[in-house]
């Protein structure tokens, strides 16, 4: 039998203990939304340390969302927006070194149950928001066609944007809450795959087609729709020869695929 050996334990400075014991407290929900953090001074003397080190402690909980300031008082327990929780979780993705294709297959599962429920929920104010966008896209996508310069960061914001609309039409906080970090993740491929192939005007009419099946209120619809959507976006990763199978953070890099062939042949086959 091979001997294990185990590396020198990590001890953990005092203020990230602060920060976890105040954290469990929160989690547990003794510590509830409004409340008001104990002072300095006698958080000092409970956890046995010096009012500096809470003072960290309590910073990192500031920009973690769990609790914040309302100018002189004292601090208070919040509820971190979902987005600030989710940026973590899309480093933790890169971290793990996840492919575009682990990443894909993932949004092809989110993705049209999000169309879905949002075409049976979306209220009024919603869909107007959704027509918004489009028609930001499509004055942007009129603007380029007319010679232009295209501006692949505001459109792919703009892109991100409408299926964040999407995903809080569909009225589930865990389907919020999980759709982040995989949005945030494909916005690399866009910066590259958009000025390549030119495909400004094929997104903008996948999103009038969602957008329409909404309106309507067609959930088999949004759904079909959406995964026509997410797989075109497959093909024109394949098409600008990104290695399906390369961690994310070298997409950002521009690492292409040793196995795609003929790829500038498919690319015509993209536009037609």
């Amino acid at each position: 039998m091979q001997d294990t050996e185990f590396g020198k334990l990590e001890r953990l400075p005092a203020y990230r203990l602060v920060y976890d014991a105040i954290e469990g407290q929160i989690l547990a929900g003794r510590l509830r939304v409004g409340d008001p953090l104990p002072t300095e001074t006698l958080l000092a003397g409970q956890f046995g340390v010096n009012r500096s080190t809470v003072r960290e402690g309590i910073r990192l909980l500031e920009q973690s969302g769990l609790i914040e300031r309302d100018g002189g008082k004292r601090p208070r327990i919040s509820s971190p927006h979902f987005l600030d929780l989710a940026s973590s979780a899309s480093r933790a993705l890169i971290l793990h070194s996840v492919t575009f294709r682990e990443l894909w297959n993932a949004a092809m599962i989110l993705e049209p149950a999000i169309a879905e429920l949002a075409a049976r929920n979306i209220s009024g104010e919603t869909l107007s928001e959704a027509a918004a966008s489009i028609g930001e896209m499509e004055a942007a996508v009129s603007a380029i066609e007319s010679g232009e310069p295209a501006n692949v960061d505001a459109f792919v914001r703009l892109d991100r944007d409408f299926h964040e609309i999407l995903a809080q039409a569909a009225g589930n906080r865990v389907f919020a809450l999980a759709h982040e970090p995989v949005t945030s993740l494909f916005i690399p491929a866009g910066r590259l795959i958009l000025p390549r192939l030119k495909t400004y005007r094929r997104v903008l009419d996948a999103h009038r087609f969602i957008y329409q099946c909404l309106a309507e209120h067609d959930p088999v619809g949004a759904t079909t729709w959406m995964r026509k959507h997410m797989d075109d976006f497959r093909r024109a990763y394949e098409l600008t020869n990104l290695s399906l199978d390369a961690p994310l953070d070298a997409v950002s890099l521009g690492v292409v695929s040793d196995h795609s062939k003929d790829g500038r042949n498919r690319r015509a086959r993209l536009r037609q």
